[in-house]
């Protein structure tokens, strides 16, 4: 795929890759502030650029679980990164799993058509990097989507975008297409997660999608089609992680390797090991989604502080906060029941621990909400002592001895997301990969 003269921030990224350079892309898909104050810190200490995405169950034109429209995440994101001095040169949004995806249960007329709605708010409020997602059936669909109807659809969408992006005066998006799309948040277990895709198959898809594109006339809408979500054999369910394996995947890389202008974008890597990340930057998974991981170690960093918390004022003065959210998630079941199976202790475990960390569709509740206050406010302007931080928040301490980091409750939050973060960040910088190469040898 030939490139524009005039290269957006994201394809200036792939076309470095493409030209032999070890760089990625790292999207954070998240909402929360601290999550995304952590990602701003990272983003400014290894000089890469902030691509936020928002998914379709998250922020819709009817506000999603977050209660955001796209144009309010916008200036939500945008006020973030600004309070931090951070370029919004720098800063770029994504919408994840744009189609039919939250109206699955209505038929494909309905479903689809609040899907165009739903692209034309994501393009028109300046949304850039546009992942159309038309892989999952809807309620009077065939049991099994062809590669021409999710390629039909996806076209349909590009179409508004398009025009949504021309009428907004804005840059034209770039695109992510696929079919082999992961579960978003992770399996229920790896049982059903899926193979390394076949190359074969991923030539078909993309083939479909160029002669879907060309059909549209959407000649220049193609050259923008940067990238493929494919499944290179990694995936998480609630408490097992499968990493990735270079040698399986090879087909696949090699693949990639023949398409110029293409790379793949990489779902699911959440708790990858760090030389896992960089070994798919390499292999041309150069767009690699993180989320869940990241609202994991918040979640991890909560209970710590809850702990701490309750040392210092005793449990009746407490907060309460992992109690108020499990009760929380009990009210409200359906974010998390699908994915936590088995008995009622286990489901009570894959609430508080899951690794799919389903507790994260819950952190505004107003309940919840509430108690996060109430910890904050707990432990600010407290000393916390050092043996406390030594035993519930032990990656911290260093950063606080040296004096990098302030003993503060949404600093050491935001920290303990920072260095999941940050592995991410690393495996798309250039420095960062060069240097990681080096110690390996060594």
């Amino acid at each position: 795929m030939k490139q524009p003269a005039q290269l957006s921030p994201v394809l200036q990224i792939v076309e470095a890759h493409r030209a032999g350079n070890a760089v990625g892309l790292y999207s954070v898909c998240c909402s929360h502030p601290a999550v995304l104050r952590a990602a701003v810190q990272v983003a400014a200490q290894y000089g890469t650029l902030l691509l936020v995405e928002a998914t379709s169950n998250q922020v819709d034109q009817f506000g999603g679980y977050t209660g955001m429209q796209p144009a309010q995440f916008r200036d939500y994101v945008h006020r973030l990164a600004q309070e931090q001095g951070f370029p919004a040169d720098r800063l770029v949004l994504g919408g994840d799993h744009l189609g039919p995806n939250a109206w699955q249960s209505q038929d494909a007329a309905s479903a689809m058509a609040h899907a165009d709605v739903l692209i034309d708010a994501y393009v028109s409020a300046g949304f850039h990097k546009i992942h159309l997602d038309c892989s999952m059936r809807c309620a009077d669909d065939e049991p099994v989507l062809s590669d021409e109807t999710v390629a039909a659809r996806a076209v349909r969408l590009a179409v508004i975008a398009e025009q949504s992006a021309a009428r907004a005066g804005l840059p034209p998006p770039v695109y992510v297409i696929g079919t082999e799309v992961p579960v978003p948040g992770g399996e229920a277990s790896l049982e059903q997660a899926l193979a390394v895709t076949a190359p074969q198959a991923a030539q078909r898809t993309l083939e479909v999608h160029r002669r879907a594109f060309a059909k549209a006339g959407l000649h220049a809408a193609w050259q923008r089609v940067i990238a493929m979500v494919v499944q290179p054999g990694v995936d998480f369910d609630q408490a097992n992680v499968q990493h990735y394996d270079a040698v399986a995947a090879a087909g696949l890389s090699a693949f990639a390797a023949s398409q110029p202008g293409l790379v793949f974008e990489a779902h699911s890597t959440d708790y990858q090991r760090e030389a896992g990340l960089h070994e798919m930057v390499r292999d041309h998974y150069a767009i690699l989604k993180v989320g869940p991981a990241a609202t994991f170690a918040l979640r991890e960093g909560f209970l710590a502080l809850c702990l701490i918390e309750e040392a210092l004022l005793g449990r009746e003065q407490a907060s309460r906060l992992m109690d108020v959210l499990d009760e929380a998630m009990l009210a409200k079941p359906q974010h998390w029941q699908k994915h936590y199976l088995g008995s009622a202790e286990e489901q009570r475990l894959m609430r508080r621990y899951g690794l799919s960390d389903r507790c994260r569709y819950y952190w505004g509740e107003p309940a919840v909400a509430a108690a996060v206050s109430q910890l904050l406010a707990n432990l600010a302007g407290r000393s916390i002592p050092l043996p406390l931080l030594s035993q519930y928040l032990p990656e911290q301490v260093p950063a606080v001895l040296q004096g990098e980091l302030a003993a503060a409750p949404q600093s050491l939050l935001e920290h303990k997301v920072g260095r999941v973060l940050a592995q991410y960040a690393r495996a798309c910088s250039a420095n960062a990969a060069a240097g990681h190469r080096a110690a390996a040898i060594c």
